[in-house]
């Protein structure tokens, strides 16, 4: 549970830095999460988080690149923020982080964007993971 958490702390993470509202360091300190909710995540759930967080803004124009790569008639620019911070935070670990499994990614990616996409936003991030995943087995 602590890795759903840390995913969901993520995302809501991406979302603000893509957005401008928080920056980096900041993003880092989760100050602006609420302490209970912290306290509840506990270490494991922060430090997962962080990775994530790290990881994916290290390493943004290489996911950017493969997102764009994957989109069938669909413009970059046109997507949906609460998508792209899923579809950034999940990529990253199907690039970069062989040891976690690619189905798993994919389906906290696809829970995540139930709680917080919009109607049909899981079927498009399945698509889009899913290809980029076969093509970086």
């Amino acid at each position: 549970m602590a890795r759903r958490k840390g995913r969901i702390l993520a995302f809501q993470a991406l979302y603000s830095w893509d957005m401008g509202q928080i920056a980096v360091d900041e993003l880092m300190e989760f100050e602006w999460v609420d302490s209970a909710v912290l306290e509840r995540m506990g270490d494991e759930g922060q430090t997962f988080a962080r990775l994530l967080i790290t990881g994916t803004i290290e390493n943004i124009e290489t996911i950017d690149k493969e997102i764009k790569a994957h989109l069938t008639n669909w413009d970059f620019d046109r997507l949906n923020k609460v998508d792209l911070a899923i579809l950034r935070m999940s990529t990253y670990p199907l690039l970069f982080q062989k040891d976690v499994p690619a189905t798993i990614i994919i389906d906290e990616a696809i829970d995540i964007s139930k709680e917080f996409g919009s109607d049909d936003s899981f079927k498009f991030i399945n698509a889009v993971l899913d290809n980029i995943r076969k093509d970086n087995q």
